[in-house]
């Protein structure tokens, strides 16, 4: 794990992705991973980049575009176009895997765990992060519209919600339990993380952060200064977030799972 996990995610990411990214950085870099390492929905690798202190093996991903841009930071050692459903690689390949807030927007879930369960070894650990049912019952708008009675808009935008952040599957920790017991899995360690009180500020930077978009639209990077100047109050004001203890009411869930013998 490397520096400070919340300055090098405000350095490069809009300040609501940069904050939950610092957390998952935090939990996911903990994890002992035993090479080969495959990576479920590397993305555009600066997650891996930043929580890492060693390029992991294999990345997939389907986004071309994404797994171009990864390839510049040498956060992995290969790169592969594919999807986690139909992985080019032998039985038993990996020894571990990992995926960060990837699988709850993959609309065929099991077909992925069962394909990822394939080139895993037999008591490879596979750690993952997704939001929980609270990343849709705690949004604060919807919250404030049903304590005025408006609980069809509150429903509605909670509906629009799912759809704009693309989140198909919202599990709790039996129904992740099953899933992971269907494709070979045991569940060894599970701890919620992100407040209701920071989801509201994941949930309001969707709008607030226009800017950041502009940036990324004009000149491909999302913080057009990433200095520590221009980021200190934002720093100063997320840092609580990033801080913030375990929460049983935490509205995210990272997940240590291992394959079964």
């Amino acid at each position: 794990m490397k520096g400070d996990l919340l300055e090098q995610h405000l350095r490069a990411l809009p300040y609501f992705r940069g904050t939950l990214r610092a957390v998952e950085a935090r939990m996911m870099g903990a994890v002992n991973l035993p090479s080969p390492v495959l990576d479920i929905g590397a993305g555009d690798g600066h997650f891996a980049e930043v929580t890492y202190d060693r390029p992991l093996d294999v990345g997939i991903d389907p986004d071309f575009p994404s797994l171009r841009e990864a390839s510049t930071r040498g956060s992995y050692r290969s790169l592969i176009q594919a999807d986690g459903a139909r992985l080019p690689y032998a039985n038993q390949t990996f020894s571990s895997g990992i995926s960060n807030s990837v699988l709850e927007h993959i609309p065929h879930l099991d077909a992925v765990l069962s394909e990822v369960g394939r080139v895993l070894k037999p008591g490879a650990p596979f750690a993952i992060t997704v939001p929980n049912p609270g990343y849709r019952t705690q949004l604060s708008l919807p919250k404030f519209l049903r304590s005025i009675g408006l609980r069809g808009p509150a429903e509605a935008y909670r509906a629009w919600f799912m759809r704009m952040s693309r989140t198909w599957n919202l599990f709790d920790v039996e129904g992740w339990r099953r899933k992971f017991d269907a494709a070979g899995f045991e569940i060894e360690q599970c701890q919620s993380y992100f407040s209701p009180s920071a989801l509201s500020m994941l949930e309001w930077g969707h709008y607030f952060g226009g800017p950041s978009l502009v940036s990324r639209w004009l000149t491909g990077r999302w913080i057009l200064a990433p200095t520590g100047w221009n980021l200190a109050l934002t720093d100063w004001w997320v840092r609580k977030y990033f801080e913030e203890p375990a929460t049983e009411d935490g509205t995210y869930t990272f997940y240590l799972a291992r394959r079964r013998a």
